[in-house]
């Protein structure tokens, strides 16, 4: 078995996307078309004519399909490396510098704020009143996260191997962000957002390669540095390819979604 690393790399979590990211770009999953149905009907409202800021646009995943729905968007992304991967491949698409804590908008400017795989970076205390201000009255503030389906034997497997190899809960490291951030939203001091959640369950058919790549975009390997992360990701190949003899791994999803409208 490969030895686990006994330090982190100095780099910090939320930062280390930014050494990585024409590798998220080309190997992190997307969202289904479900997702947004869902967003509209939690919302009351569609996504279509609509001004949309999805904040902490990364490499522009999710951005990509609000624009395709037809949303009006402005992304909004702190990091170098991810702002620069965003312009090569979304030129179209505008983007700004910042972040959840202090929005670089106008008051009651957005009919939706969005965060994919982003709000547990932010502190609510700061990022909820920020929501309230910039939202338009009837405004939906759509929270969401991919989280592994660990009621696949194979997938909760592979996340027991990454939990002794990290020594961190899989369930936290991999798709307990919503929990997080639905546990910080209760603390809300403001008490005006109320959360609605649903979950979308999906999959997508990848080769190992692509898998393994996605796997060592996760920030929890990003901080460890190439040779540890490779070790991992080499030992993780070969308890892989027994299950998937013909190299193409179907990874499943529950997409954990959260929406609050502004009243």
């Amino acid at each position: 078995m490969t030895t686990p690393p006994s330090r982190p790399h100095p780099i910090p979590r939320a930062h280390s996307f930014n050494t990585a990211a024409a590798q998220y770009a080309a190997n992190r999953p997307s969202y289904p078309p479900a997702l947004f149905d869902a967003i509209e009907d939690l919302a009351g409202r569609p996504l279509t004519g609509s001004r949309v800021i999805d904040m902490g646009a990364g490499t522009g995943i999710a951005t990509a399909l609000l624009h395709a729905r037809g949303a009006n968007v402005l992304a909004v992304e702190p990091g170098d490396g991810m702002t620069a991967e965003f312009r090569r491949t979304l030129p179209h698409i505008p983007i700004v510098r910042g972040d959840g804590n202090a929005l670089p908008l106008a008051t009651a400017s957005a009919d939706f704020l969005t965060y994919a795989q982003s709000w547990h970076w932010t502190d609510p205390a700061h990022s909820v009143p920020e929501a309230l201000r910039v939202l338009r009255p009837g405004g939906a503030l759509a929270l969401w996260w991919n989280a592994d389906a660990l009621d696949v034997p194979w997938i909760a497997a592979a996340a027991t191997r990454v939990e002794r190899y990290l020594g961190v809960d899989p369930v936290v490291e991999k798709s307990g962000s919503g929990a997080r951030a639905a546990a910080s939203l209760a603390a809300d001091p403001s008490g005006r957002l109320a959360f609605d959640r649903r979950q979308v369950r999906w999959s997508r058919r990848v080769s190992v390669d692509t898998h393994l790549a996605n796997i060592g975009s996760h920030s929890a390997f990003l901080v460890l540095g190439e040779e540890r992360t490779a070790a991992f990701l080499a030992e993780e190949r070969s308890h892989l390819l027994p299950t998937f003899p013909d190299g193409i791994v179907e990874e499943t999803y529950v997409v954990e979604l959260l929406v609050a409208a502004r009243p």
